[in-house]
């Protein structure tokens, strides 16, 4: 039973970690994709939303043939509510890497400062975690002082 109070926060923790790579990823894709890639024009094939824990989220669907002639159709989170379907918008893309595009506009103080707090957020987590394991370490300890 006591391995419980080590194994879930130990689970949480590699989901945090998971959480912030993935995030970590996303966010130098995007920036590379502002500083050193291609644009070129992409039409809106769908926009819609959805709702998980009263929170909103805006959907786009976004197709475009890269200059060596491929089409690539690629979905992205959190665009513009005034992007509908039928727009032509600018994306931004790595020729080796098209299908991981952004269509939005080059922000970089912007994804800086929304993947900081995001850490901030997922570091706290972390460390939440590391300090109940601490507590629940002590208390058992001090059980088993007791004779528990």
């Amino acid at each position: 039973m006591e391995a419980l109070f080590y194994v879930i926060p130990l689970f949480m923790i590699g989901l945090a970690g998971y959480a912030a790579t993935r995030l970590m990823r996303r966010s130098r894709d995007i920036r590379s994709a502002w500083n050193n890639g291609l644009t070129v024009e992409a039409r809106c094939l769908r926009a819609f939303t959805t709702t998980r824990n009263d929170s909103t989220t805006q959907h786009h669907v976004y197709e475009f043939t890269t200059r060596d002639g491929r089409y690539i159709r690629f979905e992205e989170q959190y665009g513009p509510a005034m992007t509908v379907e039928g727009d032509i918008v600018t994306v931004h893309y790595l020729p080796d890497r098209p299908e991981r595009a952004t269509a939005h506009a080059p922000s970089p103080g912007k994804l800086a400062a929304g993947s900081g707090c995001v850490l901030l957020f997922l570091g706290v987590f972390i460390a939440f975690c590391i300090a109940f394991m601490l507590i629940v370490h002590t208390a058992f300890s001090a059980l088993e002082g007791f004779g528990f």
